[in-house]
């Protein structure tokens, strides 16, 4: 089956991650049902723009978002780019295809001062489940990295004599965080507390359950949410905020954005770019005060 060898290859060749093959998975097989439903049983490889356009506007009258809708029109994309490399079609329907227009989605990062009240306060209990927890926050906010690459963090790839850890990205692509006092300190009390807690490992992975399982994804969105509902009123409390917060705060203390595209392992500064929107205010401030003819 041909939607198989796709998934296949994003597996093998481009190393997507699980949950990136799940979404390329459900959107092809939901274009795939579409077409057999209301186009005589055509397969998906035989499919034209107008059979696509015609699913792009029942996305859109099912009340999908035009975010929603270009992100599955970019798995079918891919799709039909992997059939040209294997020869199995010689242009892709999608070829001349402009994406829906979309709202940019402004992420609202944590403050200082919220942070700041929750990695000081008492609200971790002093157990294993509590340091681990107030970790892997703390991980989050002074790192920058992925709910994923958090999960996945190797022990060996954890260099606390010389401050660095070395992360595994998108597509394999490796990158060098610093780590500073403050969380090196809070890792190796973490680490130690493990140990001892722990009898066995099983895993060269960081971060694990009393257990000694890995930590589920569901887990690690539970602990980032449930404690900023203790300082923080703001109504998305997940990873991938504190993960904004990091480099929002970088740059509104005047890091270079090159540097900070590197530090959250962006392919291009486009990705990185959202984080100066974010900071606009304080590049105003910055700018009132430095500027030469401002005043």
């Amino acid at each position: 089956m041909i939607i198989n060898k796709f998934i296949d290859y994003l597996n093998l060749e481009k190393s997507y991650s699980p949950n990136t093959i799940k979404a390329y998975f459900t959107d092809l097989k939901d274009f795939e049902k579409f077409s057999k439903s209301n186009f005589d049983n055509m397969n998906i490889e035989e499919s034209n723009y107008s059979i696509i356009r015609s699913w792009i506007v029942e996305l859109v009258n099912n009340g999908n978002s035009n975010r929603t809708v270009n992100r599955k029109i970019s798995s079918l994309k891919s799709f039909y780019k992997f059939l040209i490399k294997i020869d199995s079609i010689k242009i892709s329907p999608l070829e001349e295809h402009m994406p829906l227009k979309q709202k940019k989605k402004i992420q609202v990062p944590f403050s200082k001062e919220e942070i700041t009240s929750l990695l000081d306060s008492n609200y971790f209990p002093n157990t294993y489940k509590g340091k681990l927890q107030k970790t892997v926050i703390s991980f989050f906010y002074f790192t920058g990295v992925r709910r994923i690459e958090l999960i996945e963090l190797k022990e060996s790839n954890l260099d606390l004599k010389s401050g660095t850890v070395k992360v595994l990205g998108k597509r394999n692509k490796e990158r060098i965080i610093p780590l500073l006092p403050k969380i090196r300190n809070l890792l190796q009390e973490y680490i130690s507390e493990r140990n001892n807690v722990i009898s066995k490992l099983n895993h060269d992975l960081v971060f694990l359950s009393n257990k000694g399982d890995r930590l589920s994804e569901k887990f690690v969105y539970r602990t980032v949410s449930e404690y900023f509902k203790l300082v923080s009123s703001k109504t998305k409390k997940t990873p991938h905020v504190l993960r904004h917060s990091f480099a929002t705060h970088l740059i509104n203390e005047g890091a270079d954005i090159n540097s900070i595209k590197e530090l959250l392992g962006h392919a291009s500064l486009s990705a990185t770019q959202i984080y100066i929107h974010t900071s606009m205010e304080k590049i105003k401030e910055v700018f009132q005060k430095t500027h030469p003819r401002a005043k």
